[in-house]
């Protein structure tokens, strides 16, 4: 399968529309990502039943701001429209494969469940926040 070009059109949609997603944040300019290239291509075709997607951090700064992407390549992996993996940093093919296999392997029920918790344990943790003991007596 090829990889997608991701845009602030079409970013938001092909996290909420791909069961497993691994976007490569990436610039021209950048040797390793240029190095790091043919391996996410490889892979793309290797393992059809997931979306690979690549973001250029020059085109698309905004989105690139906005998840914070300090350096590049960045990988983020997606499953079930969850964020379960960030790391910058090129990757040899070897190491993409098995993060590719792994990340395909987590139970997509599981990982929701996790997130909604984990959400849930915030906004607990937002409200006992606003309690700063400013109790007068």
């Amino acid at each position: 399968m090829a990889t997608v070009e991701l845009t602030a059109e079409n970013f938001a949609s092909t996290i909420e529309n791909s069961d497993t997603l691994f976007i490569d944040f990436w610039a021209a300019w950048c040797g390793p990502c240029r190095m790091f290239a043919p391996v996410f291509e490889g892979a793309a075709e290797k393992h059809a039943d997931a979306t690979f997607a690549k973001l250029d951090t020059e085109a698309q700064q905004e989105i690139a701001a906005a998840l914070e992407i300090q350096s590049i390549p960045t990988l983020m992996a997606f499953r079930g429209g969850v964020l379960v993996y960030r790391e910058a940093g090129a990757m040899n093919a070897a190491g993409f494969d098995q993060l590719v296999e792994a990340v395909k392997a987590l139970d997509v029920e599981e990982v929701r469940q996790q997130a909604a918790a984990a959400q849930a344990a915030h906004e607990a943790g937002d409200h006992a926040d606003h309690d700063h003991g400013d109790h007068q007596h």
